[in-house]
């Protein structure tokens, strides 16, 4: 019996166990209808760019490059200004949420390719406008019958110049599946030996370190095939899972989670572990019990959470004075409480385009145990000593053909 099954359902429609709605072909038919539609914004939650919410988006992700942190190192630097870290548009809403479409089927963050601009800084209001874009259905060890779900973000500032373009994925799953194949049922919270605490500890305290900061990095002085000084996030622990909501503004109670309720049940349920108080079905983040409902071995890290460390490995690697213009980033595995992701990376090409000095990387995120979570992919414009080249502050003004669906 589901530990949901001994509390009641009220008058009002929330159901004391979250819905197990089911992928049938009249809901895939549903879904794909709504292909072109724009979303009502998924809050939105942090729209201005102040110095307190820049710095605390780098504290939600754990981000401690000063050139996001510090105005007065920002005020010193090339820009005259403190920046915003390039994912902190993730902040005005997680692009890819599961929010439409698939009435009670759970879903996951799959991962996003974003294409950056320009720079945000103090004093910039964020706003977006996100549309469906396309429906997958395809085939999972993990909940058999799956959907994925894409959709297209552009984030613009206050004068209405595009600063992002984002292409976000999801994958939804029957809940009851995704129990019974039990996939993840066997992995159990990592065991680490002094050993590997040392190590890890050492990768910490060393990273801030081994940022390249305003050490120009020039194109002339990549080599491709070298590799990124990696850098580490974990073991996951509760403090970071709530310190990314803090990170991004986000935090509903009392009436206002009610009247979400009542708009969206299915998305919502009355938690007996709460005494019958209601909860979003996203709470798996931070209850054991609610994960193991919808298949996952514990309590798991946010999705938008890991991308954002993963573009993180490559703004230490490439300096104050580089531009990222595009992340990509995939979750391929769950990260569960109490493991690590070793976010790595190396040189793949260097190649000139449109006057742009490029560089694309390989970037991967790797656990404990060696199993690749997070592959994905990264391309940098960086100074060149070429006098032909001219300095650019920003990517603005290079195509990469960024794909809407993959």
């Amino acid at each position: 019996m589901s530990t949901f099954d001994t509390i009641e359902k009220p008058k009002h429609d929330v159901g004391g166990a979250p819905a197990e709605g089911l992928i049938t072909d009249e809901a895939i038919a549903k879904a794909r209808d709504m292909i072109g539609l724009q979303l009502r914004p998924e809050g939105p939650y942090l729209q201005d760019a102040t110095p307190d919410t820049l710095r605390n988006w780098c504290n939600g992700i754990g981000d401690l490059n000063p050139l996001y942190r510090d105005l007065e190192y920002g005020r010193l630097s090339r820009y005259g200004t403190q920046l915003a870290h390039p994912m902190f548009p993730m902040a005005f809403g997680w692009i890819g949420r599961t929010r439409w479409g698939l009435p009670g089927v759970h879903g996951f963050y799959a991962g996003n390719d974003w294409e950056l601009f320009r720079h945000i800084r103090p004093g910039d209001r964020i706003s977006a406008i996100e549309r469906v874009v396309g429906v997958e259905v395809k085939e999972s060890k993990f909940s058999g019958r799956l959907v994925l779900q894409y959709v297209e973000a552009s984030y613009t500032n206050q004068r209405g110049e595009l600063v992002a373009r984002a292409l976000g994925t999801c994958t939804r799953h029957e809940r009851k599946a995704a129990r019974d194949a039990g996939k993840y049922k066997d992995i159990k919270t990592h065991e680490y030996t002094p050993e590997d605490y040392d190590k890890i500890d050492e990768a910490i305290m060393r990273e801030d370190e081994r940022m390249r900061g305003a050490n120009v990095r020039y194109f002339e002085d990549v080599t491709e095939g070298e590799t990124l000084d990696p850098i580490v996030r974990g073991p996951l622990s509760l403090m970071d899972t709530m310190g990314f909501l803090v990170g991004c503004g986000r935090g509903h109670t009392h009436g206002v989670v009610f009247k979400a309720a009542m708009k969206h049940p299915g998305h919502f349920f009355r938690n007996p572990e709460a005494g019958g108080g209601i909860e979003y079905t996203g709470i798996g983040h931070h209850r054991e019990s609610t994960a193991k409902e919808v298949g996952v071995p514990g309590v798991y890290d946010y999705g938008p959470q890991r991308s954002s460390w993963m573009a993180s490995l490559v703004t230490n690697w490439m300096g104050d004075a580089a531009f990222l213009k595009r992340v990509r980033t995939e979750m391929r595995r769950f990260n569960t409480m109490g493991d690590c992701t070793w976010c790595k990376g190396k040189v793949v090409k260097k190649y000139i385009k449109d006057r742009h000095a490029l560089v694309d990387l390989e970037i991967w995120g790797e656990n404990q145990r060696g199993e690749i979570t997070t592959p994905g992919l990264a391309t940098v414009v960086l100074p060149s000593r070429d006098p032909s080249i001219p300095v650019h502050f920003d990517g603005s003004g290079l195509d990469l053909d960024l794909p809407v669906v993959r």
